[in-house]
């Protein structure tokens, strides 16, 4: 019989030994010989008529490297069940004495369990809490300008008179060699590329210095690239464009009517009205339930005060920080470049750890005594949306989340986040303010280093 006893249970920490006599290794080994016996082919022996003892000496050591692997699994879930634990990660397994002895059977199977439990919360009355959500009315302007921007996506150009000018807001076609101290470079040319003058597309410099070129000019281009250039070769450099124009084209006038609807495969313009409208109220409707979001988490870091898992926070803290210099790496900065010295940055970050780990405990919370859990249906449809971002490429994506489950956990987090938010909002006096739609737009994470910090990652 498997033994189990503590021997650390100091605030959260939890140490168990478990004990697995080695007989009960040894008869779980002989069941799965038993069950290889059919199974195998070996020269010299009928099928089924292999010797234990062949067997034995043959997969001895890799079925005996199973049966503890599984007994490990197995008698550590059992431990916690009958100690009536719930760790809050997945708890440090270590075995002890001679792991060959227990190999070969001649001795039990004793290892060490270390972990932190969840700690007890007392969850706040969620009817006494009162939040205001902010909300903007979709205004006809809105939608007029929503058009203006769908005209000037789909707005098509028409040649300029021969000699004429190319203006700011033309389309030029134009053929370029790229060279560096004279050296062409790869990836710095093109033929008959398409250019928006104004549209910001090409380097810094470069548009400016084709407006007033016809076409059949050869102009001289000379440009530096930004520091901050993603190929790190360039980054920096001073290059001359040598570019041909081909053709300089006038951006052609887009009537907005039923005719333009009609594009979009649509009967006519107030058809194409009514499904804008439609789309800046959901994302009015998602802003809104953003700002919500935020208050109601907010509230719920402030009512909630417990011991929270020191592991918890250090793995989010190590997380956050890594993001931090990550990006600071982007920019080619460290943290000593920060306008505050690091104790104080690592300090205002632990802060950040601590509320995601304190949110994360009190929405699971809330989840496991309501029995708000996300569906397979949810993820699936959250999964089909993420791979709409990658057109082309989604086997691939799918085959990503089949293999790494950290990466599914990181789409039923904020899924799981939402209902409980949800759940809470059903029983809280949420009143609407009426706010304009730069108001509603702010972020309100934006004084939050970190972004999606309030995602639940670990439940």
């Amino acid at each position: 019989m498997m033994q189990v006893t503590v021997t650390n249970a100091d605030g959260l920490k939890r140490e168990l030994k478990i004990e697995v006599p080695a007989g009960e290794l040894e008869e779980k080994l002989g069941t799965k010989l038993e069950e290889l016996k059919n199974q195998v082919r070996l020269k010299g022996f009928r099928p089924g008529k292999v010797p234990m003892s062949h067997l034995r000496k043959t997969y001895g050591k890799q079925v005996m490297s199973e049966v503890i692997q599984e007994t490990v699994g197995e008698s550590s879930q059992k431990a916690l069940e009958e100690q009536e634990l719930r760790p809050a990660y997945q708890p440090n397994i270590d075995l002890e004495g001679e792991v060959e002895q227990v190999m070969e059977g001649n001795a039990d199977l004793a290892y060490k369990m270390t972990f932190e439990i969840v700690p007890a919360i007392e969850l706040a009355d969620f009817s006494k809490i009162s939040l205001e959500k902010p909300v903007a009315e979709v205004t006809d302007e809105e939608v007029q300008d929503s058009l203006k921007r769908l005209a000037e996506n789909q707005k098509n150009f028409e040649a300029r008179a021969e000699g004429e000018a190319a203006e700011n807001g033309d389309q030029l076609i134009i053929d370029f060699i790229g060279k560096i101290d004279g050296e062409a470079f790869e990836g710095g040319s093109a033929e008959g590329a398409a250019i928006e003058l104004g549209a910001g597309q090409f380097i810094p410099g470069f548009e400016e210095q084709l407006v007033g070129a016809k076409a059949g000019d050869a102009v001289d281009v000379k440009v530096t690239f930004p520091a901050d250039y993603g190929a790190e070769h360039l980054a920096g450099k001073e290059a001359v464009f040598e570019v041909n124009v081909q053709e300089v084209k006038a951006p052609a006038e887009v009537t907005i009517d039923d005719e333009f609807a009609k594009r979009f495969g649509l009967d006519d313009l107030a058809k194409l009205k009514e499904i804008l409208t439609e789309q800046i109220k959901a994302d009015f409707d998602r802003m809104s339930h953003q700002h919500l979001k935020r208050a109601m988490l907010d509230k719920l870091d402030e009512l909630h005060e417990f011991e929270l898992p020191p592991t918890m926070v250090k793995q989010e803290f190590d997380a956050i920080w890594h993001q931090l210099e990550h990006e600071l790496e982007h920019q080619k900065k460290t943290v000593a470049d920060m306008d505050e010295p690091e104790e104080k940055v690592r300090e205002e970050y632990n802060k950040i750890a601590e509320r995601r780990v304190r949110l994360g405990l009190v929405l699971a919370e809330v989840g496991e005594k309501n029995s708000i859990s996300v569906t397979e249906q949810e993820l699936s449809q959250a999964l089909s949306e993420r791979a709409r971002q990658f057109p082309g490429q989604e086997r691939q994506l799918y085959e990503f989340y089949q293999q790494n489950p950290q990466a599914v956990q990181e789409l039923r987090a904020p899924i799981f986040e939402d209902k409980v938010v949800d759940y809470i909002s059903e029983l809280a006096t949420v009143t609407e303010k009426p706010v304009s739609k730069d108001e509603l737009f702010e972020d309100p994470d934006a004084d939050v280093p970190g972004h999606n910090h309030d995602h639940d990652h670990d439940h």
